[in-house]
């Protein structure tokens, strides 16, 4: 596709992944908004780039209307949603509480799919638009610890799929990334120490191949693809 004026909305997109996007978006001359949660970082993200933002909760049913609506009213279409929001948790089994699992479906699940849902009717509208959603290589494959974070990605892979077979026929793309480990603040926040390398994925990989799975001409797509780090050992 034609990105130049394209319209895009990235979720959690003040830091790490999400802004990367975000940044390589508007560096292809698209109209750029970011929406997450802690409104003083997302304002100083936008000011930083030049982006809109519009602070809100993709796991609340009322931001997530209001946000994807308040881009279109803005821009009269929605060309590229990016939902990016989610975060990690990693404990044992028996460790895990049922709020803690709900916390992270009500996020990675049902924000993810409170957002598609409702860029969808305008994609349908207009026919035509793309749907990246950012998951994980924990969507490939279970392990030890990952009993919420794993699951949410697996649910988030099953609904991709869906949403690509109902969609196709309304000239909407539906593509998923299974990014392996980057050189975030995504561990830490989940309480898991890393080891810090340079050879490590950036999240500038992550976004570069968005914007090149987004460039292939419109008749054609990439359904999913995962981006791992050459040689991180």
């Amino acid at each position: 596709m034609e990105l130049r004026d394209a319209v895009a909305l990235v979720t959690g997109g003040s830091e790490g992944i999400g802004r990367a996007i975000a940044e390589a978006l508007m560096h292809q001359g698209c109209k750029v908004t970011i929406t997450g949660r802690r409104e003083e970082v997302l304002k100083d993200t936008a000011e930083e780039l030049g982006l809109d933002w519009i602070a809100g909760d993709v796991g609340n049913e009322t931001d997530a209307v209001r946000t994807v609506s308040s881009v279109i009213e803005r821009h009269g279409r929605l060309d590229i949603l990016v939902n990016n929001a989610g975060y990690g948790m990693f404990k044992p089994l028996v460790d895990t509480t049922l709020d803690e699992l709900k916390d992270m479906y009500q996020t990675n699940v049902f924000g993810t799919f409170l957002m598609a849902r409702e860029a969808a009717k305008q994609f349908i509208k207009q026919g035509s638009g793309e749907l990246i959603n950012i998951s994980s290589t924990s969507s490939l494959k279970g392990s030890s610890g990952r009993t919420a974070y794993g699951s949410s990605k697996f649910a988030l892979r099953g609904m991709t799929e869906c949403w690509r077979d109902e969609l196709r026929r309304h000239d909407v793309r539906v593509m998923l990334v299974n990014p392996s480990e980057v050189m975030t603040d995504f561990a830490a926040k989940a309480g898991v120490e890393r080891e810090r390398s340079d050879k490590k994925l950036r999240p500038k990989e992550i976004a570069d191949a968005i914007v090149g799975a987004l460039k292939v001409d419109a008749r054609g797509f990439i359904p999913e693809f995962s981006v791992f780090a050459t040689n991180p050992f």
